[in-house]
């Protein structure tokens, strides 16, 4: 292919209509040949993706990530095969790895994963593609002043998800006009038709009724799409949709707009009677196919030096909510590195982050309440090399699992930072508490959990969620606590901190959070009764620290009791017995047992029986075993 900016060569409309048509072919092909996939999806969408890649978007083929070509989001995620065929016609990969879809050693699978070169995000659940395109377009504009523009292709059928709603008012309220939608409007979803079918006038109005700019458009005439795609990108101060109207199985004619084909390849003889009426593709339409560079822009230079970063001057004796610790270290960290981000959901002055937007004004993103869309904002601006850090009350960033979990398979360099965990944060009652969000974030594969307890380890543990290359979740407290580290202790994701121990310790205690406080108070009326017990910060509570708990209970004859402001079910407890199931490590657990109500942090750690009172107790009864007397 010629790859080219100028305004004389340029794919002319006939030759998009048949990169359309092998768009078509291909996806059929490599569907029949997997055995499964959704050609039917890919067909309604050809002439808007042909349009885009071979027209409107400016992309160096060679170089998928190239940081200043337009940015594509498939939100539609089973349309693969398109965005595949796409790529192949542009040179990037061959018949044989198209071909080779959804084959286990293929990296061009059912749905897109950043394991493709050409793949930001990974998209399939649907709904989430349109808030990763705020992400990447608010990079360009707010972070890095670059030009490029950023699209997202959605079904038609995923605009029911409300984080498409979240999604769209945000990019109204922050007039992001570099971003422009597209909504493949094809009347059929997985099992019935979609709630407006084809109402194309209903569905712009409640665009317009976002703040967005829609456009509709007969979605398989390319000129009509063109003309879209040119006054998109001449809007300024909002965003665009272009609302295509397609037909499902478009050029296949025993399938086209008829119910009952979504998911469903075509039998070897269906491919043959459909190929017939899809021209390939000729050697001299290829050589009339131009894509458009990139323009030339500077990146700003990204500072990092982390060796600016001075010791966190508290010192044990005093107070400080881990939240609050988890503020100062992140305006702290941003003046030394330029590539952070913080995002928040309108908590910001219980969170604390409010100190980063004190300090960076310009990089801090204000998302409201709307969780599910401030982690895929989040996921958008990881894609585009940013680091963010984003926050809320833990028990609400629970609402944006899906999103979290996409977040995993995308292997995305995100940072979640949950606060007002447990029963500790007191008065505001049960909706508030996040007594299952450990649980949730151990799932996600690689995500590291990390549970400061007090503002050294807090403080530690937001710069260690900077230098780790994924995933991270820190759990902070609302109430205030001692500092019990010197500042310059080191900590290390997996690995935890003896913080009380004698050579006639009986049994280990394992803390987390404000639940270190408590079995500290618990030694020490215990000691008053001559028993000796462990104490053990947790502090990463993924990866575990199974060497340092193990040689804790081989010293202390083999008991564990672990104490936690949180749910049984996939706590700190589960995961520690988890580890020492096929040892003969005995692992006793205090958790929160039932649903709390409203009280006083001391009342509710006592009515949960995590508080001192019940770890002596507990200590006692276990004492009273053979085992270890």
């Amino acid at each position: 292919l010629l790859f080219c900016r100028s305004e004389t060569m340029k794919t002319s409309i006939a030759i998009l209509q048949a990169i359309a048509n092998q768009i078509r072919r291909d996806s059929i092909r490599s569907t029949t040949a997997a055995g499964s996939g959704h050609p039917t999806s890919c067909a309604s969408s050809a002439e808007i993706m042909a349009t885009l890649f071979f027209r409107v978007m400016k992309y160096n083929a060679e170089n998928p990530k190239c940081p200043l070509s337009d940015r594509f989001v498939l939100s539609k995620g089973h349309a693969a095969p398109a965005l595949y065929a796409c790529w192949k016609i542009a040179g990037f990969l061959n018949d044989f790895e198209l071909m080779n879809l959804r084959k286990q050693e293929s990296i061009y699978e059912g749905h897109p994963t950043p394991r493709i070169p050409f793949v930001d995000i990974a998209t399939g659940s649907l709904g989430q593609g349109l808030s990763a395109g705020i992400g990447m377009a608010l990079n360009a504009s707010k972070l890095d002043k670059t030009d490029y523009r950023t699209y997202v292709l959605m079904g038609d059928g995923e605009t029911a998800e409300g984080s498409v709603w979240e999604a769209a008012q945000m990019a109204s309220f922050y007039k992001i006009d570099n971003l422009c939608a597209i909504v493949d409007l094809n009347r059929l979803g997985q099992s019935q038709a979609t709630m407006l079918e084809h109402d194309t006038q209903t569905a712009a109005v409640r665009w317009q009724a976002f703040g967005w700019n829609p456009i509709v458009v007969d979605g398989h005439s390319c000129e009509e799409l063109l003309k879209a795609f040119d006054a998109a990108a001449n809007t300024k101060d909002m965003p665009t949709v272009i609302i295509a109207r397609t037909l499902k199985g478009k050029g296949i004619a025993f399938a086209e707009n008829r119910d009952g084909w979504h998911g469903k390849p075509l039998s070897i003889e269906q491919e043959a009677e459909a190929l017939v009426t899809l021209p390939e593709l000729t050697e001299k339409q290829m050589a009339q196919i131009f894509i458009d560079q990139p323009t030339s822009h500077a990146l700003p230079h990204t500072i990092v030096d982390l060796k600016a970063l001075k010791p966190c001057e508290l010192k044990p004796g005093d107070a400080i909510a881990t939240r609050e610790q988890y503020g100062n270290s992140l305006a702290e960290l941003g003046a030394v590195a330029s590539d952070v981000v913080v995002l928040d959901a309108e908590t910001k002055n219980s969170t604390y982050s409010i100190k980063f937007m004190k300090a960076h004004p310009d990089r801090f993103i204000e998302c409201f309440i709307a969780e599910q869309n401030m982690i895929g904002v989040a996921c958008g601006l990881a894609s585009r090399g940013k680091v963010p850090f984003l926050s809320s009350f833990a028990a609400f960033l629970s609402r944006g699992f899906d999103q979290t979990r996409m977040a995993g398979i995308s292997g995305s360099n995100i940072k979640l930072c949950g606060s007002h965990a447990g029963i500790s944060i007191g008065e505001d009652g049960p909706s508030q508490m996040a007594l299952e969000d450990i649980a949730f974030f151990r799932t996600v594969p690689e995500c590291v959990v990390l549970y400061p307890s007090d503002g050294i380890s807090a403080n530690a543990a937001v710069r260690l969620a900077y230098e780790y290359k994924g995933m991270i979740y820190l759990r902070t407290s609302r109430p205030k606590t001692p500092v019990i580290y010197e500042n310059n202790e080191e900590f290390v994701i997996g690995q935890s901190k003896i913080v009380r121990q004698t050579d006639s310790d009986v049994l280990t205690i394992v803390g987390a959070g404000v639940t270190v406080f408590e079995a500290l108070k618990a030694a020490d009326i215990l000691a008053a009764e001559d028993i000796a017990v462990r104490v053990v910060d947790i502090f990463s509570v993924k990866p575990l620290d199974k060497n340092t708990l193990k040689q804790c209970a081989l010293a202390t004859n083999n008991v564990i009791l672990t104490v936690e402001d949180h749910y049984e079910a996939g706590g700190i407890g589960e995961a520690i017995a988890g580890v020492f199931s096929e040892e003969a490590i005995q692992v006793h657990r205090l958790f929160v047992p039932k649903v709390a109500h409203s009280g006083k942090p001391a009342e509710l750690l006592a009515w949960a029986g995590i508080d001192a009172e019940s770890i002596t107790k507990r200590v006692k009864e276990i004492c009273k075993t053979p085992r270890v007397r």
